[in-house]
């Protein structure tokens, strides 16, 4: 109890006004101490004088500190540089004090005031020594309270190069957290074992998890810079196997305001590890694009279409129109913008079905391009809704794109998904309908250029896997699978939200753009390597249940159809998908017929009718496989 209230006590008192007052007492001992020490250890000299040389002692080296900010480190995490301070600071107090004493003996104001050049640097020596002493003597008297009370949290540093050291700095500074590095590791044989402020370095093979219990480590913090995304995956992997929490360090560019502090130290997300390079793109061809444009964005409170909605917000846009149907989300969206002093935009709370009411938007706005990002994405849901997934992925799409070209837009974007490519499911289906309407637009005589993007699952996305599993997590597991070897292409949603901005300023129109995803990842190892992200471990703390295939549902996803191949553009990440020939106005014919024969709402014969258009779609445990094989008149 007593210690509690003393560590209370140290946090709450140790103020920058008490350290000095500490200080210069200090100093002031050291000053008898100097007298004592000329005059072979005894006090065997005129007390008189100390009346009048201490307070003038104590107000040079005051100032002197308050200017250097010795006073102002935090004590219980004194390193090399604060000794270095203290020195500073002593040195600039001894200096003036011997200008001022020299000054004094040559033109006399005060005639009989001096102090002895020997006082002066044994002074000068002693101070330093009894300074920097009692800082480190304050910093293990915390260390041993505070250990004693489980309040330190022990943390290793993973690299000891610029990065590493500026993590310790920033640890060091830390007043919220208790941290304590014992150590830091490195790839580097030439560094393995030498001390950084009287830290060990290690290599990565000492590290085991003997040496992780022993120590205590909760803790190791990645702080390298520009590491690869299989690199941090692999020792992710490694340290979690240790037992510890893996966290890291973000890159130089998103320090805030140029400095790192303890608090931007992040765990590290599943986000992080794609096992693939990040895709960037930085093209100055879409900010001309965006200046000065009215841009509309469907489906904009959804995961895609909002941050399209953000990113277009950074631009000198002339108006943001952010339409979609869930008023709540849209109100969310809207407040996030104002928050960010974004004016120049409107919501509107409207359906892309609703022909008329999106024909009156288009009249009264005249937008110059147009995002269309509103769809209905979830593969059963859709599979039981045949109806809707029309109306919305189809017919919203087709009226949308109608409306474009009606209206001279410059630019239509559509967000596709890799499940239209050799579709076993509806919602992939319907997808591939409304790739297919935007390319028979594109063929015909008009202004509007059209551009479709086709990518793979969005990490974190409303309704996907990740945001699944964080609250299966949550309420304590089990984590559910549908199969152990399902894989799926993944990207983030910044990622998905950039090559939507960039196909809207690529090609002559009626291009498809893919994207190069890397390697497919197993469903299974993400579940398993969240769990263990979430310092939990599988299967003794969760485990991960197998429900089985889901209807319309693949194994594999694929982002080629069956005869397409691509041709690179300038981008090494981009590609254009060529897709098969089709006959245009009949294909427009029978989507424009589909959508007419969807109001009759029979699903099966909806199913049927979309097979014939897209005659690669096999459905797969689903109730329409017996649709598959036979004669579609």
């Amino acid at each position: 109890m007593l210690r509690k209230v003393l560590l209370k006590a140290l946090n709450k008192h140790a103020s920058h006004w008490l350290v000095l007052f500490i200080d210069i007492t200090l100093v002031c001992l050291s000053f008898i101490l100097a007298y004592s020490i000329r005059f072979n250890a005894s006090f065997d000299f005129n007390t008189f004088d100390l009346l009048y040389q201490i307070p003038f002692i104590a107000i040079v080296f005051s100032i002197s500190f308050w200017l250097v900010g010795s006073n102002r480190g935090i004590i219980r995490h004194t390193g090399t540089r604060d000794a270095f301070n203290v020195f500073l600071g002593v040195t600039m107090a001894s200096i003036a004090i011997m200008l001022m004493v020299a000054f004094n003996n040559v033109f006399k104001v005060f005639p009989s005031y001096t102090i002895p050049k020997t006082i002066i640097l044994i002074h000068y020596f002693t101070t330093i020594f009894i300074l920097v002493v009692s800082r480190f003597i304050f910093k293990s008297m915390y260390e041993i309270i505070t250990s004693e009370l489980n309040d330190i949290t022990n943390v290793m540093i993973y690299g000891a190069g610029d990065s590493g050291l500026i993590t310790y700095g920033a640890l060091n500074r830390d007043t919220q957290n208790n941290y304590e590095v014992v150590g830091f590791i490195d790839d580097d044989s030439y560094k393995i074992g030498k001390k950084i402020d009287r830290i060990k370095i290690y290599s990565r093979k000492q590290i085991t998890k003997e040496f992780v219990q022993r120590k205590n480590i909760k803790e190791i913090i990645l702080s390298i810079q520009n590491i690869k995304s299989e690199r941090l995956l692999y020792l992710t992997d490694q340290l979690i196997e240790l037992g510890v929490q893996p966290k890291i360090v973000p890159p130089f560019s998103k320090w805030i305001g140029g400095d790192f502090e303890a608090n931007q130290i992040k765990q590290v997300k599943i986000e992080d590890l794609l096992d693939r390079e990040p895709i960037i793109i930085d093209n100055p061809i879409i900010k001309r694009d965006v200046t000065d444009k009215i841009i509309l964005v469907t489906g904009a409170a959804g995961s895609i279409g909002s941050e399209i909605s953000r990113q277009v917000s950074n631009y000198k846009h002339k108006l943001l129109i952010l339409i979609d149907q869930a008023e709540s989300p849209l109100y969310e969206l809207q407040q996030e913008l104002l928050r960010k002093g974004v004016k120049n935009f409107i919501s509107i709370v409207s359906d892309i079905r609703d022909y008329e009411r999106m024909e009156q938007i288009f009249l009264k706005y005249q937008p110059n391009k147009v995002y269309h990002a509103a769809a209905y994405k979830h593969v059963p849901l859709m599979e039981s809704n045949p109806y809707e997934a029309v109306k919305i992925n189809i017919g919203g799409t087709k009226n949308i794109a109608n409306l474009s070209v009606k209206n001279n837009v410059e630019r239509f974007v559509m967000v596709s998904t890799d499940k239209a490519v050799n579709p076993t499911n509806v919602m992939g289906a319907t997808k591939r309908v409304a790739e297919m309407y935007i390319s028979c637009l594109s063929k015909e005589n008009h202004n509007t250029k059209f551009t479709t993007t086709r990518f793979g699952n969005v990490l974190g996305s409303n309704g996907s896997v990740i945001p699944l599993f964080k609250k299966q997590i949550e309420n304590g597991g089990p984590l559910t699978v549908t199969h152990k070897d399902i894989t799926r292409y993944f990207m983030t949603i910044p990622e998905a939200c950039q090559l939507v901005l960039e196909a809207g300023t690529m090609g002559k129109g009626g291009e498809i753009y893919i994207f190069d995803m890397g390697k497919s990842v197993k469903i299974f190892e993400i579940a398993k390597r969240m769990i263990q992200l979430s310092g939990l471990s599988y299967p003794d703390d969760i485990d991960i249940k197998i429900t089985g295939l889901r209807p319309g549902e693949k194994l594999y996803e694929e982002l080629l159809a069956n005869g397409e191949n691509t041709t690179p553009t300038y981008h090494e990440k981009i590609m254009i998908a060529k897709t098969q020939e089709i006959d245009f106005s009949n294909v427009k014919t029978e989507i424009e017929n589909l959508c007419v024969n969807n109001n009759q709402i029979d699903n099966l014969n909806t199913v049927k009718l979309i097979k014939k258009i897209v005659p690669e779609f096999k459905s797969n445990n689903s109730v329409y496989e017996k649709l598959d094989g036979k004669i579609l008149n």
